[in-house]
């Protein structure tokens, strides 16, 4: 993969670093502080721009700690950024839904992200029947 140009917006978050070999995933930071009541939604900064290499997007999501320490969930649920958005006030953003109150403080994590290539270009074929047996429905793990 090519190097990826990045803009920091602020100075009071650490640098994007792999978490010591443990993950392909790289933490981001609140890039300041927030204060949120519970049921209040804000977009916290994360203070980074990327210019992703064409063909690539990242997958944003919260860090499995994000709601038991804060209180917040991620209101889309995966954030996902393309090539496109490379400019530079285009700060990447956690849309974040309190649901109890809560202070994020500067340089806390609270999402992580990692690179992925698009997907290819596909084609759907109708079909009457696929061919295999019925795995036991919605929910089901398959017939033991």
């Amino acid at each position: 993969m090519p190097d990826i140009k990045i803009k920091y917006f602020t100075d009071k978050i650490e640098r994007l670093r792999y978490i010591d070999g443990k993950s392909d995933w790289i933490d981001l930071r609140a890039a300041e502080e927030i204060e949120m009541k519970a049921g209040e939604f804000k977009l916290i900064p994360l203070g980074v721009a990327m210019e992703l290499p064409k063909g690539y997007e990242a997958h944003i999501v919260p860090r499995s700690s994000t709601f038991k320490n804060y209180g917040v969930i991620q209101t889309n649920h995966m954030g996902v950024v393309d090539e496109s958005y490379c400019g530079d006030g285009d700060q990447w953003f956690f849309p974040a839904y309190a649901l109890r109150d809560t202070v994020i403080s500067a340089n806390d994590r609270i999402c992580q992200f990692r690179i992925m290539e698009h997907q290819p270009a596909i084609s759907f074929m109708e079909t009457d029947k696929l061919g295999h047996e019925d795995r036991g429905g919605h929910g089901s793990t398959g017939k033991e």
